[in-house]
């Protein structure tokens, strides 16, 4: 019944003749090619069949009888194939509809066969690419979840501390020295405030007789009768000034080795305290697991779960080892550090104000160069022309 449906398709099917012998475009030439491959393969004769050249009703001269036609229904026609070339130069309607073209379309179908050719490379690489990012939610979960684990304990641990209800690892020595740490941390700030306040002060002051200095000369200038007092007092400001911008110097190298002191050298020290800190709590929390394990029922699970905690337990025993011997190192250098900047800077600060005050400049200059002061030249803090530009 199909071979005969599609035989009489063809039998009814239109092949608009030119006046050269070609044929036109088909406008369903892709179904129709289908139904013609499945009578390639079925193979019927295509006896009592006729094709009509022309249109429906047209003259019976375009009838050709294919009566005598025996065997297969199609045979290789190569003005046939010539006319399908040259009817492909123009653009088919349905792929107009598509946006596509004929190449794109052969691209499709020989990609289509390709894939069906190489199933697996495809599905190769998608398989890896779902492991690789199968493998990385995986590792992202158990760190969340080690983390969430961790700081549980950690907070229970704390909470127990607090309401005294847990015990902790306590080192008396190191703590103490902790503790004397902070306390000289704090004095020191203050040093450190009360100093910059100072030399802030001390530096209006320097220029205001700098600025008194400039008009007493101005007026001596303009004031005859009284230039010589004007005068002397001029010399004076200067003078002042000149030794004052000495004492600045040192006040400011004296503010900048207490603030390198104790903003970075102390800082650094409490730093790695707050490390040590955190590691004697995850030490003991562990530590607290172990032991509450280790006095429930020993059965099967809960001796795994020693095993675990046990080795948990190590872990942290040896960070907190490590980081308790780092503080004890870091404060004992710290305090031969401080004692050494301190006395220098002590030396330094007293000299410098003592012969400020007594007016002994020769002194107060010998200080400087003691002490590897190097002061900034006038006007060094200003902006140069380019900056200002």
């Amino acid at each position: 019944m199909m071979a005969e449906s599609i035989m009489s398709k063809a039998a009814t099917m239109e092949i608009p003749i030119n006046s050269n012998g070609d044929t036109g475009t088909l406008a369903e030439d892709d179904s129709l090619e289908q139904d013609l491959q499945q009578v390639m393969v079925s193979g019927p004769n295509l006896n009592e069949t006729s094709i009509v050249s022309g249109g429906y009703g047209g003259p019976a001269g375009g009838i050709i009888p294919t009566s005598s036609i025996k065997g297969p229904a199609i045979r290789f026609n190569p003005e046939y194939l010539e006319g399908r070339r040259g009817a492909a130069s123009a653009p088919d309607i349905r792929m107009k509809s598509r946006g596509l073209t004929h190449s794109q379309s052969a691209a499709s179908r020989m990609a289509t066969y390709k894939d069906q050719q190489h199933p697996g490379i495809t599905g190769n690489s998608a398989l890896a690419a779902e492991e690789v990012s199968r493998g990385v939610a995986v590792e992202k979960l158990d760190s969340v979840k080690k983390w969430g684990i961790n700081t549980y304990k950690c907070t229970k641990q704390m909470f127990s501390e607090k309401f005294g209800k847990g015990s902790r690892t306590v080192d008396l020595e190191l703590e103490a020295q902790i503790e004397v740490l902070k306390e000289t941390k704090i004095k020191y700030e203050s040093v450190l405030r009360l100093a910059t306040a100072l030399t802030n002060h001390f530096h209006n002051m320097v220029q205001t007789q700098q600025a008194l200095g400039d008009t007493f000369a101005d007026l001596s200038q303009k004031s005859p009768e009284l230039q010589d007092e004007f005068g002397y007092n001029a010399e004076t400001q200067k003078l002042l000034c000149k030794n004052g911008e000495s004492l600045l110097g040192a006040i400011n190298f004296f503010v900048s080795s207490i603030n390198t002191l104790v903003n970075k050298t102390m800082e650094d020290t409490l730093l790695t305290i707050k490390l040590y800190e955190n590691a004697r709590l995850e030490f003991d929390a562990y530590r607290t697991d172990v032991e509450e394990l280790s006095q429930g029922p020993r059965d099967a699970v809960t001796v795994v779960r020693i095993e675990m905690a046990t080795q948990e337990y190590q872990v942290h025993r040896d960070k907190f080892e490590r980081l308790r011997s780092d503080v004890t190192i870091k404060l004992k250098f710290l305090e031969e550090n401080k004692v050494k900047v301190m006395h220098k800077q002590l030396l330094l600060f007293h000299n410098a104000i003592s012969a400020y005050f007594a007016g002994n400049q020769q002194q107060l200059e010998q200080t400087l160069i003691q002490f590897n002061v190097k002061l900034k030249p006038p006007g060094s803090d200003k902006p140069s022309w380019l900056e200002e530009q």
